[in-house]
Parts: C-alpha cells; sequence; structure tokens
C-alpha cells in the first residue's frame, strides 16, 4: 500500500527518518483504541496502561524496519494483540502475580472504564452501566480470536481485510469468528436487546 494511500503510514515513516512530531501525532491518535483494546483483553488497568504504552515504545524501536506493506493501523494493533499474548501467556505461567483491578468502591467492577467512540448513551445510565458491564463478562469469556476480532471490529480503521491480517487468519475465518462471537454476545445479552439498548454493530 502506497504511503499517499494511508496518512498515518506517512507519518510513520517520518518517525522511521527521526521525526518525534510524527509519532506524536500517531500516539495521540491511537492511544485510546489501543488502550481499549489492550484493556478489554487483559482486564486489568494497571496493566493495561503499561501495556498500551509499551505498545507505542515498540512502535518507536521498530521505526528503523518499518515498510508500507499494510495499513499502519494493521500493524499497530498486530503489536498491540502480540503483546497483549505475551501477557496472558506470562500470565498462565505466574497466576498469582496477575490480578484484577478491581474498584475499592465497587466490589465486582473494574478499576477503571475506559471510553469507547462506539458505545451508545441511552437516557437511562443506570441500563447503560448495567449493560457495559455485562457485555464486559461475556467480552472476557469469549476464545481470544473471537474476543480479539470483535474488539477490532469496533474500530474505524479497520476493515475484516485488516483484522484477518492481524489475527493472521483467513478473512473467511475472521467473519466466522465475528459472527460466532456476536451471536454468543446476542444469546448472553438477549434481555437488553429486548429493552433496545444494544444495537448490533457494524
Amino acid at each position: 500500500m502506497p504511503a499517499e494511500h494511508d496518512p498515518d503510514a506517512a507519518l510513520m515513516l517520518r518517525v522511521k527518518q527521526g521525526d518525534g512530531g510524527a509519532l506524536t501525532e500517531l500516539v495521540d491518535k491511537y492511544k485510546r483504541p489501543v488502550m481499549n483494546v489492550v484493556y478489554r483483553m487483559l482486564r486489568d488497568a494497571t496493566e493495561a496502561e503499561d501495556l498500551a504504552q509499551n505498545v507505542f515504545v515498540q512502535v518507536y524501536k521498530s521505526a528503523h524496519r518499518y515498510q508500507v506493506s499494510a495499513k499502519f493501523s494493521t500493524w499497530l494493533f498486530t503489536i498491540a494483540r502480540n503483546l497483549c499474548l505475551n501477557e496472558i501467556r506470562r500470565r498462565s505461567r505466574h497466576p498469582a502475580d496477575s490480578m484484577d483491578a478491581a474498584h475499592p468502591e465497587q466490589a465486582g467492577q473494574p478499576w477503571q472504564q475506559f471510553e469507547d467512540r462506539k458505545t451508545l448513551s441511552p437516557p437511562d445510565s443506570l441500563l447503560q452501566g448495567e449493560l457495559e458491564t455485562k457485555i464486559e463478562h461475556v467480552l472476557a469469556e469469549l476464545p481470544e480470536n473471537q474476543r480479539t476480532a470483535i474488539l477490532l471490529c469496533r474500530q474505524d480503521e479497520l476493515s475484516y481485510e485488516d483484522i484477518a491480517e492481524v489475527l493472521g487468519c483467513s478473512l473467511s475465518a475472521t467473519k466466522s469468528l465475528i459472527h460466532r462471537g456476536r451471536e454468543t454476545l446476542k444469546q448472553k445479552l438477549k434481555p437488553y436487546l429486548r429493552t433496545g439498548v444494544w444495537r448490533d454493530p457494524k
């Protein structure tokens, strides 16, 4: 993909040439989407913040090897997913070292929720909060590939083809993962579907 077709890839080429301002632009644009995906994969606010920062450290460290072979966002979320998988594997080896950061005043609630651009804001904030909590729990129960596919599907910058590249699987397999993940979400969120609060993404 030519850099002129992807402004973010053009920015990354400037980073490759030592342009710190270009890196700042990319961080400002993607820090929230990266944090959202990382947090929902790890379910630990403190570790998610550290790992999200490490994503951009890796972007900087890898700048000299960067080639415009795909969209910048695809490359970025591939780095994010790989770092998350490494952390998940580390947790499985050292389960006592990792635990969800619980909110000190609300048992069972995560310490921090990150704003999602596509989250609806109905008038009934209590119902919305309950829905968001339920969605978080259902997402956490999905197999990793399904969960990651669903999370990436919520990023405007990524097409199904891009998501397939991040996941390292075929386009048809990616669509199947997204379909199965959505069906699971629908089944477990039926009470909210009936209220009209939930809307099927994309």
